[in-house]
C-alpha cells in the first residue's frame, strides 16, 4: 500500500465487510483538528448507500490504512475524498454485480438503500454488507470505480456534526492523555541552538534525580526517563542547568536582514512575455514575514514502546508513512518492524515537532523494552526546537499604461526553504537522528517543486491576466535555523506583496480595488467572489477617523480553492481587526459547516501573524520560551466574521482551510493603509512600523 492517492491500489485497501454486518473503510488522511474525517465519512457513506453511524473509518495506520502521503496542502477532501470515492463506489459496484447474479437480474435494475439491495424500487432481502464479505477485494479501483451522481448523493452537502467531538470533550484522545500501564515519561535535554554540540553532563548526576530510572546519551542526543511526569519535568529542568553546549555561530544581523541582503542563485519561476511600454507609470512593494512559529496551544509528543525487536508508535504526525521510513533509517531497522497509528495531538499547520517528539520517545524506549514510553515536549521546546515558519521577504512591481491597465509585473522571492519534512531530499529530517553520535544530518532543501504547488514560490505567479510576467526565487541557506512547512508556505507572503501592489496601484490611479482587480480576471469564478465580498461588506466597507477597509483576493496555489477577504480595522493605540468578510468557492463542500469552521479558523490565525507573532532570537538560539515571548490572537480580540460558500456542487473540490491566510494579511494591510495612510507590508503590523511608515 504504497501508492498515494489511490490510483493503482485494491479496493481491499480501502474497504473491508466483515461478518455481523460490519464494514470498515480505511483513509490515509489524518485529522489535525480540521473535521475532515467527518467529510471522508460523509463521502464513503454516499457511495456504499449506508447510514455514517453503520461505518467504522480508520484514519492513518501504517499497519492498515493506504499510504497517501501527508495531510497537508488543503488535499484532504480535494484528494484524498475524491480517492477515497472512487474506492467505496467500486465497492458498491462489485457487490451489485454479484447480487445480480445472485437474483438473475439486471445489475441496471438493482440498486442500495441503507445497505439493502433494491430491484427495481423493492426489497431484494440481499444485502450489501452480506455479499460483501463474500467478495474477493483485490481488485484494482480503477477497473470498477463508478460514483453516483450528485443527485444520488445523500450526505455530500450537509453538515453533518463532529464524528470525533464526544472524544474530544469527553475521552481522553490526544497522545498527551495516553497513560498504558508500566508507561514511562521522557523527556530531552537540549540546546536552544540548532546543531549545538553537547561538550558535557553530569550523568551521575541526573541519573540520581528522584523517580529517573534511565538515561540516554548518544553523542548530543540527551534523553531522561522517570517514573511521573513531575519527576521528569524537574530532572529535565535540572540538567538543563548542568549541562554545557558548543552552539554554532549566529548571523550578525537579523533572520530577515541576511534574507534580504541574499546574493546565491536564482531560479527562473515563471515568465510570460509582452509588450513592455516604456511610458508606463512605475510600482512597487516589499512585503516580509519573520520566523514565527506554529503556535499550536499543546506542545508535540509521542508514545512508543519495543516489544519482541518490533516497535510500535502513536504519533500526531501528518504523514505516518513517511515518519516509519525516517525512524528506519535513524534506528537501522527494517521499516517493516514499526508500526505508527496516527493518534490526534493538539492541531498542527504544517510540519511541527510530531515527529521529532515521537522520534525521541522511540530513541528512549529502545533502552527499556516492554515499557511504553510517552514524551511530551515543553513550550520551551516547541517553540525553540520544532521547525520554523520561514523567514522571507517577496517584493513585487509592477508597469501601468497611461489607462490604468497593468502591463508588467514582476515578482522575486528571497527565503530560507520550506520543505523539510521526514523524508523529504531522500533523509529522515529527524531533530534526534542530527544529534547522534553518527548523525545524519539535515540535506539542503531544494523547496517543493511546481507540482506539489511550489515552497517558497507558491502563489508568486500573479493569478491576473497580465501580458507580460517574470517571477524568480531564490532560497537562503545562510542561516542556523531549522525551518520547514508552515501553512500555506510562501503563499501568504507573496499574495500579501501582489496584492499590496494591486492596492497601490488602484491608490494612486484613482480606480476601485474592486474594479481594478476584476477587469484583470478572466476567470469568472475569481470574479465571482470578488463581487460576492464586495456585497457582503457593504455595510462595514467605511472610512472614518482611524478606521479603514481593505480587499484582497487569492487562487490557493493557483489552482486550488479561491478566497476574496473584505477587513475592516482600527487603528489606535494599536491596530484591531474589528471586521472580516470571507467570500468562498472550494468547488463542492462536503461538509459546508465543517469549511465555514476552518476558513474562521485560518482567518483568525492570519489576523494573528499580520498583528503580532514573530520569533526572537539570541545569535544561534531561538530566545522565544513562552506565550508572554510569543503573543498570540486572544479571544477577546477576535473579530467579527462572516463566511459566505459559493455552491458548486457539480465542480471537483477544491480544498479551503488554507486559501485565506495570504487575502486576510493583505486586506489588513490594505485597510491600514485606507485607514491613516500608511503602507506597512512587514509583518507583523507593529504600532512602530506604522508610526515609521507614517513618517
Amino acid at each position: 500500500m504504497t501508492a498515494p492517492e489511490g490510483s493503482d491500489q485494491l479496493v481491499s485497501d480501502w474497504v473491508r465487510f466483515d461478518s455481523d454486518r460490519v464494514v470498515t473503510v480505511f483513509t490515509g488522511r489524518v485529522e489535525l483538528g480540521q473535521g475532515n474525517l467527518t467529510a471522508l465519512l460523509q463521502m464513503a457513506a454516499d457511495e456504499l448507500c449506508l447510514d455514517p453511524e453503520d461505518i467504522t473509518l480508520v484514519p492513518a495506520d501504517t499497519a492498515r490504512t493506504p499510504d497517501e502521503g501527508y495531510t497537508a496542502g488543503s488535499m484532504s477532501i480535494s484528494v484524498g475524498g475524491m480517492a477515497l470515492r472512487r474506492a467505496t463506489s467500486a465497492a458498491r459496484v462489485l457487490v451489485l454485480a454479484e447480487a445480480a447474479r445472485r437474483l438473475n437480474a439486471a445489475v441496471t435494475a438493482l440498486s442500495v438503500n441503507a445497505g439493502t439491495i433494491m430491484k427495481s424500487g423493492e426489497a431484494t432481502g440481499e444485502d450489501l454488507r452480506v455479499i460483501g464479505c463474500d467478495l474477493e477485494l483485490d481488485i484494482p479501483v480503477a477497473d470498477h470505480a463508478d460514483p453516483l451522481p450528485r443527485e444520488a448523493r445523500k450526505f455530500s452537502g450537509t453538515s453533518a456534526p463532529r464524528i470525533d467531538m464526544a472524544a474530544r470533550v469527553l475521552g481522553t484522545p490526544f497522545v498527551h492523555d495516553l497513560r498504558p500501564e508500566g508507561v514511562l515519561h521522557g523527556r530531552m535535554v537540549r540546546s536552544s541552538a540548532l546543531g549545538a554540540t553537547l561538550k558535557s553532563v553530569d550523568l551521575d548526576g541526573l541519573r540520581a534525580r528522584p523517580g529517573v530510572v534511565e538515561v540516554v546519551r548518544d553523542g548530543s542526543f540527551l534523553g531522561l526517563l522517570a517514573m511521573t511526569s513531575w519527576q521528569a519535568v524537574r530532572a529535565q529542568e535540572w540538567a538543563q542547568r548542568n549541562t554545557e553546549w558548543g552552539a554554532p555561530p549566529g548571523p550578525d544581523v537579523t533572520p530577515l536582514e541576511v534574507v534580504q541582503q541574499a546574493d546565491g542563485p536564482v531560479q527562473d519561476i515563471h515568465t510570460r512575455d509582452g509588450e513592455r511600454p516604456a511610458t508606463a507609470k512605475s510600482f512597487e512593494v516589499t512585503a516580509t514575514r519573520p520566523f514565527i512559529s506554529h503556535g499550536s496551544i499543546g506542545p508535540s509528543a509521542g508514545l512508543a514502546i519495543w516489544e519482541d525487536d518490533r516497535l510500535s508508535v502513536k504519533s500526531h504526525s501528518q504523514g505516518v508513512f513517511q515518519l516509519r521510513g525516517a525512524m528506519a533509517t535513524v534506528l537501522g531497522i527494517d521499516a517493516d518492524k514499526i508500526t505508527i497509528t496516527h493518534t490526534p495531538g493538539a492541531g498542527c499547520y504544517g510540519h511541527n515537532g510530531a515527529d521529532d517528539a515521537a522520534m525521541d520517545a522511540a530513541i528512549l524506549a529502545r533502552h527499556v523494552p516492554g515499557r511504553p514510553v510517552l514524551v511530551v515536549w515543553s513550550r520551551a521546546e516547541e517553540f525553540c526546537n520544532a521547525p520554523l515558519g520561514p523567514v522571507m521577504a517577496t517584493k513585487a512591481s509592477a508597469g501601468v499604461d497611461d489607462f490604468g491597465r497593468i502591463q508588467s509585473v514582476d515578482v522575486s522571492v528571497n527565503s530560507v526553504p520550506h520543505a523539510n519534512r521526514p523524508g523529504t531530499h531522500g533523509a529522515p529530517n529527524v531533530l534526534a537522528g542530527t544529534q547522534l553520535a553518527t548523525p545524519i544530518p539535515f540535506p539542503v532543501s531544494q523547496d517543493l517543486g511546481p507540482e506539489r504547488g511550489g515552497g517558497a514560490d507558491r502563489n508568486s505567479v500573479p493569478y491576473y491576466s497580465i501580458p507580460s510576467v517574470a517571477v524568480t526565487k531564490r532560497l537562503v541557506h545562510d542561516l542556523p535555523y531549522r525551518s520547514s512547512s508552515l501553512r500555506g508556505l510562501g503563499a501568504t507572503v507573496n499574495v500579501v506583496a501582489i496584492e499590496a501592489l494591486m492596492d497601490q496601484i488602484a491608490c494612486e490611479t484613482g480606480q476601485d480595488p474592486a474594479e481594478l482587480r476584476l477587469a484583470h480576471l478572466n476567470d469568472t469564478r475569481a470574479q465571482d467572489v470578488i463581487r460576492a465580498v464586495m456585497e457582503m461588506s457593504e455595510n462595514h466597507r467605511v472610512t472614518d477617523e482611524g478606521t479603514g477597509w481593505g480587499l484582497a483576493f487569492a487562487r490557493y496555489k493557483n489552482s486550488a480553492g479561491y478566497a476574496a477577504i473584505v477587513a475592516s480595522v482600527l487603528v489606535d493605540e494599536e491596530v484591531r481587526v474589528t471586521k472580516v468578510s470571507a467570500a468562498i468557492d472550494a468547488g463542492e463542500v462536503i461538509n459546508p459547516d465543517g469549511a465555514i469552521n476552518q476558513t474562521e479558523g485560518g482567518i483568525i490565525q492570519s489576523i494573528s501573524w499580520a498583528l503580532k507573532e514573530q520569533l526572537n532570537f539570541e545569535g544561534a538560539n531561538v530566545a522565544t520560551e513562552t506565550w508572554l515571548d510569543y503573543p498570540i490572537l486572544t479571544f477577546s480580540e477576535v473579530p467579527d466574521i462572516a463566511v459566505q460558500l459559493i455552491e458548486r456542487p457539480d465542480d471537483p473540490p477544491l480544498g479551503c482551510a488554507e486559501a485565506v491566510q495570504g487575502p486576510v494579511v493583505a486586506a489588513v494591510s490594505s485597510a491600514i493603509h485606507n485607514a491613516v495612510g500608511a503602507r506597512v507590508t512587514d509583518m507583523p503590523f507593529t504600532r512602530d512600523k506604522i508610526i515609521t511608515a507614517m513618517m
